[in-house]
């Protein structure tokens, strides 16, 4: 198994796909939006390091890369969830960072799980229930000040926010550039309100 990738970016064939030369072997490796936006061929850095997971079908064995191993970590975890293949897979972690993913699985944020393309709500149900078996995510109490997580009422108030534009018909994309310009806090209404003015503009 092919655990990890380190050379350079020669081609990018199709979106989500980058090929990675290694001492004259190039590895053709599907990887997250992030990451393709990332691994620009000929990239003046130089050589690169791709986290791999190794998949194997009856009828190939595909290649996917990540960034960092957090990364590969919760890509492993979600293929472990019902129903979830690795397209879907890399979708949700094009959507979500390894720790905004965490906090949507602790804090049950479904709006959060539904922003990602192919993704309803009783599949993020699944996700948020399966997930925190499988995720290395922190307790409330191990999380402080610090924790980059944002406070709670802050995450309340904004899922709450995800949840009323779900409801109101509107997809994951505009639901994310939506959020986005929400401020850190404030009310439930007064975020809606901001939210769908922002979409208003943008429309």
């Amino acid at each position: 198994m092919i655990g990890s990738l380190r050379g350079v970016v020669v081609d990018r064939p199709s979106a989500g796909e980058v090929v990675v030369e290694v001492h004259g072997v190039g590895y053709r490796v599907s990887v997250t939006s992030g990451a393709f936006a990332a691994l620009e061929p000929d990239a003046p850095t130089g050589d690169v390091l791709v986290y791999v997971h190794t998949h194997v079908r009856e009828d190939a064995i595909v290649l996917f890369g990540f960034l960092d191993a957090d990364e590969r970590r919760c890509f492993e975890a979600l293929l472990g969830a019902h129903g979830v293949g690795p397209s879907l897979a890399l979708a949700i972690l094009s959507s979500l960072s390894p720790a905004a993913l965490a906090a949507a699985v602790l804090d049950d944020d479904i709006g959060v799980l539904c922003t990602v393309p192919g993704v309803g709500k009783k599949t993020a149900a699944r996700l948020a229930l399966e997930l925190k078996n499988r995720l290395d995510v922190p307790l409330p109490e191990e999380r402080g000040p610090g924790g980059g997580l944002g406070s709670s009422a802050d995450r309340s108030a904004q899922a709450e926010v995800r949840a009323a534009l779900v409801e109101l018909g509107y997809g994951p994309e505009e639901i994310r550039a939506a959020v986005e310009h929400l401020p850190e806090d404030g009310a439930v209404e007064d975020l809606l309100r901001a939210a769908l003015r922002q979409m208003a503009r943008v429309s």
